[in-house]
């Protein structure tokens, strides 16, 4: 056995634990249809069996995928564009230097998401799966 989910007969798929589960819950709480449906698809993705090489491909696509293919970049790419009053119209009715400091708060957390540093570790976990 590894991990924290004993096997179970015909090798199912265990539920989520308390964490996560209340983490998506959360998230779900915030009642925006786009956060409901990333929701949705993270819970499908955590309870549906896949294959080892379906595996590899959702780690990648999650968080490590090279050159910013995962969707952590995609988030920190929006992210940025929620926080300019360039591409997100509603931010155009704030002061000046807030619209100034929002931008500049969304191009640091764009860094800080985009970071190759940061999906290496998810990267890593693929490289692990495939024995390398």
């Amino acid at each position: 056995m590894s991990g924290p989910f004993p096997s179970t007969d015909g090798n199912q798929v265990p539920p989520l634990g308390p964490d996560l589960e209340d983490l998506l819950e959360d998230l779900t709480a915030v009642h925006c249809p786009g956060v409901d449906q990333i929701v949705a698809g993270l819970r499908y993705i955590a309870l549906t069996r896949h294959t080892v090489d379906r595996t590899q491909t959702l780690i990648s696509v999650l968080a490590g995928g090279s050159d910013g293919l995962n969707l952590v970049t995609a988030i920190g790419e929006i992210v940025a564009r929620l926080a300019d009053a360039d591409t997100n119209p509603a931010l155009r009715t704030l002061p000046i230097n807030r619209q100034k400091d929002a931008q500049r708060a969304g191009e640091l957390a764009h860094l800080a998401l985009t970071d190759p540093e940061l999906h290496q570790t998810a990267a890593d976990t693929c490289g692990a799966i495939d024995g390398i």
